[in-house]
C-alpha cells in the first residue's frame, strides 16, 4: 500500500535545525568586543571587531541556504528578503552609516535578527516563520536607518547618535562667527616676528618627543586646580596646536572645506583661516584632518586628510603654495586619510605619502613646493617624519608597516632600513634613549623595541637590545623620562623600564588618550580619550593620580599642549585653554 503519510509530502514544513545559530549567535556578539577582552591580542585583533561579525553573518547565510532543513522556496524568499531589506534600508540610512559601517554593523544586525526570529519560530511548520524572521531581520536593520555614526572609538564601540541630532559640527557651524571682509581683524597682519621663533612648533613639540621643559607645575591641583581660561567650539579634526607667541594654529573640517585656523592664545578668538575645498569622512576614523601643522621661518605647513599639502603665510593666512599628494605619490588616500604632519627642516618640508615604487617619502622645497627627492618606504604609515641626532650627524627617520626608515634629510639618500614588519598601521613617533638607542612602539600586540645604532663608513646599523609586549600602544604615544617608558599598553597606562623591557606598574584605564612629560616638574599630563584631564607622578615605583579633571565631552585623540605655563587641548568639538599652577 503506498505511503501517504505527511512525512512524505513535499509540501512538508520541517522543523528548523537550530543548533548552529545558537553557536554562531552568541559569537558574533563575543567577536564584537574582542578588544576589550583581549588586552594582548595580535596588532590585527580590531579586525576581528570590526568585521568577525560580518563573517560570521556570511555563515548564517550558509546555514539557512544549505542546512536549516527549511524548504527551498523559504530559503531563497529569505535571502531575498533580506537583500532587499539592506538595500531599501542604505538608500534611506544618512550617508555615514554607509560603507564600512553597513558591513560591520547593518548587515550584521539584519542577520542576526533574521536568525533569532528563525530560532524562536523553528517549530512553526509554515511559512509564516519565514515572513516573521524577516520582519526582525526589518527592524534589526531598519534601526541603523534612524543613526548616524561620528567613528569608532579606541575600543571600535560605534560612536552613534540619532540622526536628527545635531553633530558637534553642526552646533560649531551654528555658533561660528567668521570674521566680515570689512573688519580690522579680516584686514590685520601679525608681525612676522611672532612666527619666528614657535615655543612649540608643530606635531609633539620643539623635539617631537611631547616633553616640555623650562616651567615647574605644582603637583597640587586639588587646593590650587587649573585654571579655565578659554573655552571654544570647534571644527572637527585630530590635529594638535603647534604654538608661536601668542598664536595657535590647528586643522579644522568646517562643511565642505579643511581650514588651517589661527587663534589668539590669550583669548581664544579666531585671527585667520584658510580653507581648502576637501572633506574627508571614514566611518571609523571619523571627520577632518588628521595631522598638525608646523610652524618654520614664518610660514605654516599643513597637510590634509585627502592629500593637500599647504605652505600658508603666517601673518594672514594666505596659500604660498599648495601640492596634491595623489598626484605625486600616484595613490588614494589611505584607509585613515593623509595623517603625516609636516617635517621642516633645512629648507625642506618631508612628509609620508606611501605611494609606489620611491613615493614613499616625499620632499618638497619649502620656498617652491618643488619635488626635492622622493624615497621608498612602507605603504602604512599614519606616523610622521622627524629629526635625530646621532654622532652628531642630522638623520630623518620614519616608521611604517615595513619598520624603521633612515634616510639623509637633505638628500633622501637611505642610510639604513631597519626591518620589523608589522601587519597593520604604525601611528606612533620613535623616541631617542641615551643618544645612540632609539626606541620603536608598534601598535596592538607587536609591542615596543628598543635598537642600538652604529656608524659604519657613514652609514648605519643597528642591533635588538630588546623587544617589550608589556608596551602595545595603538595609536598612543609615549614618553621617555629618566630611564624609563611612560605610555598605553593597549587602553591602560604603564610604565617600564628601558634597561629591560620590564613593565615596573601597570593601571589607570583613560582609553586610548594622549600623554605629555613635564620634564622639571617630574609629572604626566594624561588627556583620556573621554577629555578627562589627569595628572600623574613620572615615577617608575607606582602609579599615583595626583588629579583628575573633565576637560572636555566627547571623543578626544588629540595631543595635549603645554607651553610655560598655559596648557592647551582640543578635540574634534571644543578647545580649551588652562592656566596651570606653578609651583
Amino acid at each position: 500500500m503506498k505511503n501517504t503519510s505527511s512525512q512524505n509530502n513535499p509540501t512538508y514544513y520541517k522543523p528548523l535545525r537550530i543548533w548552529i545559530p545558537l553557536l554562531l549567535l552568541p559569537l558574533m556578539v563575543f567577536a564584537r568586543f574582542v578588544p576589550d577582552l583581549v588586552q594582548d591580542g595580535p596588532s590585527t585583533i580590531w579586525m576581528a571587531s570590526a568585521f568577525g561579525p560580518f563573517l560570521i553573518s556570511l555563515v548564517l547565510f550558509g546555514w539557512w541556504l544549505f542546512a536549516s532543513r527549511a524548504r527551498w522556496t523559504e530559503r531563497v524568499v529569505g535571502l531575498l528578503g533580506i537583500i532587499g531589506i539592506l538595500a531599501l534600508v542604505s538608500a534611506f540610512s544618512d550617508p555615514s552609516m554607509r560603507g564600512p559601517l553597513f558591513i560591520v554593523m547593518t548587515i550584521p544586525m539584519a542577520t542576526a535578527a533574521f536568525a533569532f526570529g528563525l530560532v524562536l519560530f523553528s517549530q512553526r511548520l509554515s511559512f509564516q516563520r519565514t515572513l516573521i524572521a524577516l520582519l526582525l531581520s526589518f527592524v534589526g536593520a531598519g534601526f541603523s536607518a534612524l543613526l548616524k555614526t561620528d567613528g569608532v572609538w579606541g575600543n571600535f564601540a560605534f560612536g552613534l547618535n540619532w540622526r536628527w541630532n545635531n553633530s558637534p559640527e553642526d552646533n560649531f557651524l551654528a555658533k561660528r562667527q567668521s570674521p566680515s571682509k570689512d573688519s580690522t581683524l579680516a584686514k590685520a597682519e601679525l608681525p612676522v616676528s611672532s612666527f619666528q621663533n614657535p615655543e612649540w612648533p608643530g606635531f609633539r613639540g620643539p623635539n617631537q618627543d611631547g616633553i616640555q621643559h623650562g616651567t615647574s607645575i605644582s603637583p597640587d591641583w586639588k587646593s590650587n586646580p587649573p585654571k579655565e581660561l578659554w573655552r571654544i567650539r570647534i571644527g572637527p579634526a585630530w590635529s594638535s596646536f603647534a604654538v608661536a607667541g601668542n598664536y595657535l594654529v590647528t586643522q579644522e573640517q568646517r562643511e565642505k572645506s579643511e581650514a588651517v585656523v589661527c587663534y589668539e592664545a590669550e583669548t581664544g578668538k579666531q585671527v585667520w583661516e584658510q580653507l581648502i575645498e576637501s572633506r574627508f569622512f571614514e566611518a571609523l576614523g571619523g571627520l577632518g584632518p588628521r595631522a598638525t601643522p608646523t610652524i618654520s621661518n614664518g610660514s605654516i605647513y599643513a597637510m590634509g586628510a585627502e592629500g593637500w599639502l599647504l605652505k600658508l603665510n603666517a601673518t594672514n593666512g594666505e596659500v604660498v603654495w599648495k601640492v596634491d599628494l595623489r598626484k605625486v605619490a600616484d595613490r588614494e588616500p589611505p584607509m585613515w586619510g593623509f595623517s603625516s604632519s609636516p617635517l621642516v627642516d633645512s629648507g625642506i618640508v618631508s612628509i609620508h605619502a606611501g605611494g609606489k615604487g620611491d613615493k614613499g617619502i616625499l620632499a618638497f622645497d619649502a620656498e617652491t613646493g618643488e619635488l626635492r627627492w622622493s624615497a621608498p618606504a612602507g605603504e602604512q604609515s599614519y606616523s610622521s617624519p622627524q629629526m635625530i641626532t646621532f654622532q652628531d650627524q642630522r638623520i630623518m627617520v620614519l616608521l611604517s608597516n615595513e619598520g624603521a626608515h633612515f634616510l639623509d634629510p637633505s638628500t633622501g639618500r637611505s642610510l639604513f632600513n631597519y626591518d620589523w614588519p608589522h601587519q597593520g598601521y604604525r601611528a606612533l613617533q620613535a623616541q631617542v634613549v641615551d643618544a645612540n638607542k632609539l626606541l620603536i612602539p608598534t601598535g596592538m600586540g607587536t609591542g615596543t623595541r628598543l635598537i642600538e645604532l652604529a656608524s659604519s663608513d657613514g652609514n648605519l646599523t643597528a642591533k635588538e637590545v630588546w623587544t617589550s609586549r608589556n608596551m602595545k600602544p595603538d595609536f598612543n604615544d609615549l614618553v621617555v623620562h629618566q630611564g624609563y617608558l611612560y605610555g598605553f599598553d593597549n587602553a591602560i597606562f604603564a610604565c617600564v623600564d628601558l634597561k629591560d623591557g620590564r613593565q615596573t606598574w601597570k593601571g589607570g584605564r583613560y582609553g586610548k588618550g594622549q600623554v605629555l612629560l613635564l620634564a622639571d616638574s617630574d609629572l604626566l599630563i594624561v588627556l583620556s580619550e573621554k577629555g578627562e584631564l589627569v595628572l600623574l607622578k613620572a615615577s617608575p615605583d607606582s602609579m599615583e593620580e595626583l588629579a583628575k579633571i573633565a576637560a572636555m565631552d566627547g571623543k578626544t585623540w588629540n595631543h595635549p599642549v603645554v607651553v610655560g605655563e598655559r596648557l592647551y587641548v582640543r578635540n574634534a568639538e571644543e578647545a580649551v585653554c588652562y592656566q596651570l599652577p606653578l609651583r
